[in-house]
């Protein structure tokens, strides 16, 4: 493998490709650490040395956003206001027709469809600056801090603090953006694993040097590395149906007869269930914050709503996700065009007939894979929980739920993609 990425770097163009995504990926990493004017810097570190310990849940918020968020830095929202705009254009596409066809238009579709997905990705950046500043200001941010985030509250200074969180999503989109043209693999998927990875070291840190020490730090390494490859193991695996193509003449030529296969992969939703989960859950507690702590419905939300070892809470995670990993899947693949597809083209599956009977065969086949895919997905997302009540390492966890999976779906993909570079120019590769 080292040796490949040497002979990576020894290919002129994809060096230029490897220079140019590490480049950005160092401004990325600078914008998270960069304050946001307004913002007092040493009361910020302050404030997370007394939350730190007291406050599970922002230990792992500060995990999944690479330390951006509790800095309040300029890149505090880093990518996910464009990952949640791309889901909500996605899912618009069942319900506005419109969306549907310029998906079909292809090229031209597809770019005004990501025209569409920049202008709601500023939209929300802006709606999430101002709540992430309103809990800042109130002190819901940092529960238990003693000094103030941001010294001057004017309506100006808070104006100039949503336009520079707003304009830092904007900078990171186009990042993300420019990895994906001219650097190597997807660009927001890479920065999002740049977020999580850079949280690793200090995160097994905190488990060596706390209670437990080496022995407690050896025990989450181990698990760490058979979750990972357990993942790897189901990520890789798919469920192949063969498809044969008809021979048919064209003039006087010979064409179709050859054999291929539809991959269908068992957990086909990806990450997705598990934030559509998260975000329903995350809404009762949400709403809890702006009540009488001492009224009974607000303290019933903290005690099986809000607490993650609840088994309420455990309950209702697990339904969620398997019921969004079926009603995902069902708008992301759809047998009846894949079928209609095959038949234009003179394909069918071996055993069954074209049209019809093939949509329905995939939608059973479809349905079967979901449930085990569901409940896979179910299992690693609950991995924090487990970690937190057997383990007693809190937020430490390095790699949890849907980190986990966003770490080892880019890594095979910018994996692959190097790979597949290097073999075009005849190298051995990273897979012998």
């Amino acid at each position: 493998m080292l040796s490949a990425f040497a002979r990576a770097f020894r290919t002129p163009d994809l060096r230029r490709k490897l220079l140019f995504t590490i480049g950005i990926i160092v401004v990325f990493r600078i914008g998270s650490f960069l304050p946001t004017p307004g913002v007092s810097y040493p009361n910020v570190q302050a404030c997370i040395d007394q939350t730190a310990d007291a406050n599970d849940l922002l230990g792992l918020v500060n995990l999944l956003s690479g330390g951006a968020l509790l800095q309040l830095s300029v890149f505090s929202l880093g990518i996910m206001p464009y990952i949640t705009a791309s889901i909500i254009i996605q899912l618009l596409r069942v319900v506005i027709p419109k969306f549907e066809e310029l998906h079909k238009e292809g090229q031209s579709g597809t770019a005004k469809l990501t025209q569409y997905t920049r202008y709601l990705t500023i939209g929300l950046a802006v709606l999430q600056s101002t709540t992430i500043i309103t809990f800042a200001r109130s002190g819901q941010l940092f529960a238990g801090c003693t000094v103030d985030v941001i010294p001057d509250d004017s309506w100006v200074t808070l104006l100039i603090m949503v336009i520079a969180m707003t304009a830092g999503t904007g900078l990171v989109m186009w990042l993300g953006e420019l990895i994906t043209e001219r650097g190597v693999g997807n660009g927001m998927s890479l920065l999002i694993f740049v977020s999580i990875a850079a949280s690793f070291p200090g995160a097994m840190w905190s488990i060596a040097g706390g209670a437990g020490g080496i022995g407690k730090f050896i025990v989450v390494m181990a698990i760490i590395v058979l979750v990972i490859g357990l993942v790897v193991f189901v990520e890789q695996s798919q469920r192949r149906i063969p498809v044969q193509y008809a021979k048919r003449m064209v003039g006087r030529r010979m064409y179709g007869g050859s054999s291929t296969y539809i991959p269908i992969k068992i957990n086909m939703a990806g990450i997705i269930p598990v934030i559509f989960a998260s975000s329903l859950l995350a809404i009762p507690a949400l709403i809890a914050q702006f009540g009488d702590p001492t009224a009974g419905w607000v303290q019933w939300i903290s005690r099986y709503l809000a607490d993650p070892e609840a088994p309420l809470h455990i309950g209702i995670y697990i339904v969620l996700i398997i019921f969004f990993c079926y009603f995902y899947t069902a708008i992301t693949f759809n047998p009846d065009e894949v079928a209609d597809n095959m038949k234009k083209y003179g394909g069918f599956i071996p055993g069954i007939r074209a049209g019809r009977p093939t949509a329905e065969y995939l939608d059973y086949v479809i349905t079967r894979i979901t449930a085990p895919g569901s409940i896979y997905l179910a299992l690693v997302a609950l991995i924090p929980t487990i970690a937190f009540i057997v383990l007693d390492v809190g937020s430490n966890i390095p790699f949890g739920g849907a980190s986990i999976l966003i770490v080892v779906g880019v890594g095979l993909e910018t994996v692959k993609q190097i790979e597949s570079q290097l073999q075009q120019r005849h190298y051995e590769g990273f897979l012998r």
